[in-house]
């Protein structure tokens, strides 16, 4: 049943912000409409609707113009992930036979061919503003990325010269001929077709070079900020690597490969070694998508796609530039008035003198919890900070800690590695499975192992994807421990770009939980019952259920506000579904994938889906459920408020397939910071996007121009600036 049916079946729904009791029928007509996987969105089509809004950020023209490079270049990246993981899944998926339907009632075939249209609408409309106003908008700005045709003949000499001497000695041409088969392409490598001929015989060949993924993608004219792409210089200068020929044609292309790793149960026996051998096949994954500039023969792609076993079908066709995502390059030009304007994290106040010197983290968290906002609070002078105290604090004898994704001058690992060697026990769960990440976790992890630290890779069949920390210190009144429960990865790179929380705390209850997560993840036994967390694979999906349910209860008294970076577990939805039909309000703010149709009528009217897209990738998981307390401390009904932050989402991978860690927030200011963060979010219209019930997403009409990021930012100022006001007039 489609949704316009749905919606035309249905009585004018109850005001959103009136009594919001159920109507009679609305039971019948959602058990109605619970029949029909019309309920869901498609996850994969959800994904690219993601990327749709950051091409709405690069054609935003109140953007500084350096930015919407960068969001140009987070599309590109994120695109190419998306084929290396998620098309190539539902490759295999065709290639196995597999016929199941996706919970929105789509085959692999049909989610296939959905995903390319889509793709294609996205890549003309990208190249259209990249082509027509980003070019253009930084040659006026001084910034030119220009191609061979439009520079002069000085400027080509010059070039010739970078050719000579930087360039021409790393390539490699090669021929396709009985005496040379056609090359291995290897996956996201950029390549120029070429179709040379023998003016001896008039007998013409195909040759391909592969453009030297260490060079810069694009080569700078002089010192000036005038730039031509990589390819262009090597295409206008074949001559050199194929003396005496003549060329038909030269043509970029990119192939894209299955990249996701596939290990088997049968590998346990030593992930790190099974991680490798994936690492190593995955450079040889099977072709899923090739990439040509507009223009290219018919015959030059039906060769290609001929070698690389794929159909006319996986060609996506391009007039800019191939591979955008190396415009990051473009983006770090030194031009302060093309960027956003500098932002630098503040110290917490209770974390910091009037010196901006370190205090004794212990002594502040055994006062009472401390929450912190990242970017907007340092991650350096905080849960570095915390890290690095416990390293050489005689008093502390363990730490024990999880990493997902790190930096590569991470400070973390070198704490770590400090405390190994004065002697504390260490303990680190490096997961040497994290998408992409998994050589620099294999390095990381050998690092801590030669220094005595005791590594645990992850769990057969599991990621750890939680962002834990334990320090276990001597005090006069016995052993104490010290805690962080995170949303974002311990990773001092991202923590400067990634919205994300964090709960700093010496509560006796959530040491103890995670002294026995710890237990669980380096030894042998079952997943133990906690006091304060919440855990997945076995917990945070019944919990969720359960916190839904008891809010379901209350009716139109009830509340849920949830800020996740996915949310497409059938189950979770389907619960979200009842409770709105009982006259629950739901808020949801999903960055990226959602599979839940909000405002149908008798489904899901109670219920709004908001995305915020901005200068900060937010990443950050709140769980709210219960409606807060008011300024005078006093509360409009229903159940008291709980509050729960950490690193999962609610997809069906968080829920069942990885370790995942959620912890309560309590202390009464730390939530009333929760709650300024959530009516922040549910009132930006600056840089939001709603989701309407036929699957559509909308950017809310700036009207305030408030910003939830500029916000934030802007609190973090006055809480430091409060703190230094207090310590001097003490």
């Amino acid at each position: 049943m489609g949704i316009d049916v749905i919606a035309a079946q249905s009585p004018a729904p109850s005001s959103r912000a009136g009594d919001g009791a159920p109507r009679e029928d609305a039971n019948a007509s959602f058990e109605l409409v619970r029949e029909s996987s019309e309920r869901f969105l498609n996850r994969e089509l959800s994904w690219l609707d993601f990327a749709e809004r950051l091409i709405d950020l690069a054609e935003d023209e109140d953007q500084p113009l350096l930015e919407r490079v960068k969001f140009i270049a987070i599309w590109s990246g994120g695109l190419d992930e998306f084929f290396q993981v998620r098309v190539a899944g539902l490759k295999d998926q065709i290639a196995a036979g597999v016929a199941n339907r996706s919970p929105d009632g789509m085959t692999p075939t049909e989610q296939l061919r959905a995903i390319g249209e889509k793709c294609r609408a996205q890549i003309a409309r990208l190249d259209g503003i990249y082509t027509r106003k980003i070019l253009p908008d930084l040659a006026a700005a001084g910034v030119a990325v220009c191609s061979w045709a439009e520079i002069g003949a000085e400027e080509r000499a010059e070039l010739l010269t970078s050719f000579e001497r930087d360039i021409f000695p790393v390539l490699t041409p090669l021929a396709v001929d009985p005496g040379h088969p056609f090359p291995y392409i290897s996956n996201l490598s950029l390549n120029i077709g070429v179709v040379v001929t023998d003016g001896s015989n008039e007998e013409q060949r195909f040759a391909r070079v592969k453009v030297p993924p260490l060079l810069s993608r694009f080569v700078q004219l002089g010192t000036k900020s005038r730039f031509v792409p990589l390819e262009q210089v090597i295409a206008a200068n074949l001559d050199r690597l194929f003396p005496e020929m003549t060329f038909g044609g030269r043509y970029v292309f990119r192939v894209t490969r299955n990249a996701d790793l596939a290990l088997e149960e049968d590998d346990a026996d030593d992930l790190l070694a099974a991680v490798e051998l994936e690492l190593r096949r995955r450079r040889f994954g099977r072709a899923v998508r090739l990439e040509v500039e507009a223009g290219m023969p018919s015959d030059i792609k039906e060769l290609l796609l001929s070698e690389l076993e794929l159909t006319s079908g996986d060609v996506y066709e391009s007039s800019a530039l191939l591979d955008l995502s190396q415009l990051w390059a473009i983006h770090a030009i030194d031009r302060p008035d093309l960027h956003d304007p500098p932002w630098v994290p503040r110290t917490p106040p209770r974390l910091a003198t009037a010196a901006d010197e370190s205090v004794d983290l212990f002594a502040v968290l055994r006062e009472r919890d401390v929450l912190v906002h990242h970017p907007y609070d340092s991650f350096t002078t905080s849960v570095e900070a915390f890290i690095s105290q416990a390293a050489d604090d005689p008093a502390v004898y363990a730490i024990k800690q999880t990493l997902y994704r790190t930096s590569e001058d991470t400070a973390i690992v070198a704490a770590l590695v400090r405390a190994a060697e004065r002697g504390k026990q260490v303990a680190a769960l490096v997961e040497v499975k994290a998408r992409f990440d998994e050589k620099a976790n294999i390095y990381w992890a050998r690092q801590l192992e030669q220094a005595g630290v005791h590594v645990v890779y992850g769990l057969v069949g599991l990621k750890t994807h939680s962002k834990t920390c334990l320090v276990v210190r001597r005090e006069d009144d016995g052993l104490r421990r010290y805690c962080h429960v995170g949303t974002g990865n311990y990773n001092s790179n991202t923590a400067g770009v990634y919205e994300d929380l964090g709960l700093l705390s010496a509560d006796g209850d959530l040491g103890e939980d995670l002294t026995n997560l710890f237990n669980y993840l380096t030894g042998f036994g079952r997943q133990p019952a906690f006091r304060r967390i919440v855990a997945s694979p076995h917990g945070v999906r019944s919990w969720c259920l359960s916190e839904i349910a008891r809010e379901a209860a209350a009716g139109p008294d009830g509340l849920i506000t949830i800020k996740v970076n996915g949310l497409t577990d059938p189950g979770i939805i389907d619960a979200l579904y009842s409770a709105s039909g009982l006259g629950t309000r739901i808020d949801l703010v999903v960055r990226g994938l959602c599979s839940l149709r909000p405002g149908v009528p008798a489904l899901s009217e109670n219920i709004t889906v908001r995305s915020i897209v901005g200068r900060f990738l937010e990443h950050s998981r709140i769980y709210r459920f219960g409606r807060p307390r008011d300024d005078a401390g006093s509360r409009a009904g229903g159940n008291e408020p709980r509050y729960f932050i950490g690193s999962a989402d609610l997809m069906e991978r968080n829920l069942d397939r990885r370790v995942e860690v959620l912890a309560p927030v309590t202390d009464p200011d730390l939530r009333s910071r929760l709650d300024e963060t959530i009516e922040l979010n549910l009132a930006d219209d600056a840089s939001t996007w709603v989701l309407g019930p036929a699957g559509q997403w909308t950017r809310v009409a700036s009207l305030r121009g408030l910003s939830t990021q500029r916000s934030l930012q802007e609190l973090a100022v006055g809480r430091s600036r409060r703190r230094r006001s207090s310590e001097l007039h003490t």
